[in-house]
């Protein structure tokens, strides 16, 4: 979820008392993604600044002092692992997979398969579900699957969005099986428009993440009050950028599709009626 721009930010669905917490889980998130992903620093210096902000979280957890190089991110952070008792396991997900995104570039192995990717999913997107539900008091199994559903579906979107900026960053996340089958080559994809095999990749990919989504979907009517209805918009976000990833032809290699405000009553619509 890059940038975790569908993550819902202490809107004003949120109660007031999970304001807090909600957005120390952001900071840590959003912090971590950019030391993986923004700026110019060499590979070795990010995965060092990981380390030393991975090292932060575990004083932090410990109820001890971090460094002072994040005091806005473990600050609140410490206060929310001490008030809600949040899994630190599952902020070391987090870290795993943005360590894993700096290493696993065009010159080391990609993802063999579905299961590779959602293997990755499931570190990089759905703890930051689980931290909500557990904020939520919602520990249910099938909640829970429910959540990584959606969570791992919004990963997904977000690879077949941002082909067009993972390409150049040497991120390939389209399933090497598929891709093979579908005589789709990377190498190709730096120096070729939109090709027929890829797009019928990315028509595959569309159905696998829009399936995926509405599996999770039921999920909104396990989640309390106003937050439901917020996690329909997120459910309904994700849909809507399927939509306009297939109005395209599928070709977001050379073009990001987003959504604006003209597509919220679309979106508001369709959550009402879920």
């Amino acid at each position: 979820m890059r940038h975790y721009e569908n993550f819902p930010v202490a809107s004003i669905l949120c109660p007031a008392a999970l304001r807090p917490p909600i957005a120390a889980i952001y900071w840590f998130a959003r912090t971590a993604d950019d030391i993986a992903d923004e700026g110019t620093d060499p590979p070795a210096q990010r995965l060092a600044d990981l380390a030393a902000f991975r090292a932060d979280l575990v004083a932090t957890a410990a109820g001890k002092p971090a460094s002072t190089r994040w005091p806005k991110v473990f600050g609140p952070l410490q206060v929310a692992i001490k008030q809600w008792r949040l899994p630190k396991a599952l902020l070391d997900d987090l870290l795993s997979a943005f360590t894993q995104d700096i290493i696993k570039t065009r010159d080391k192995a990609g993802y063999a398969d579905r299961a590779d990717l959602l293997a990755y999913c499931q570190r990089s997107a759905a703890p930051v579900g689980r931290l909500l539900l557990h904020l939520y008091g919602v520990k249910d199994a099938a909640s829970l699957q429910r959540s990584d559903a959606i969570c791992n579906a919004l990963q997904l979107i977000n690879f077949w969005q941002d082909l067009s900026l993972d390409l150049p960053r040497g991120r390939f996340y389209l399933p090497q099986d598929r891709s093979q089958r579908h005589g789709v080559d990377e190498a190709a994809l730096h120096a070729q428009p939109q090709s027929p095999a890829l797009t019928r990749l990315m028509e595959e990919n569309v159905a696998w993440a829009r399936d995926l989504m509405r599996s999770g979907a039921p999920l909104v009517h396990r989640v309390p009050g106003r937050a439901g209805w917020e996690l329909r918009l997120v459910v309904q976000g994700g849909l809507r950028i399927l939509d306009k990833i297939e109005a395209l032809g599928c070709a977001t290699r050379h073009q990001r599709p987003t959504v604006s405000a003209r597509d919220v009553p679309l979106m508001l619509w369709r959550a009402l009626w879920m």
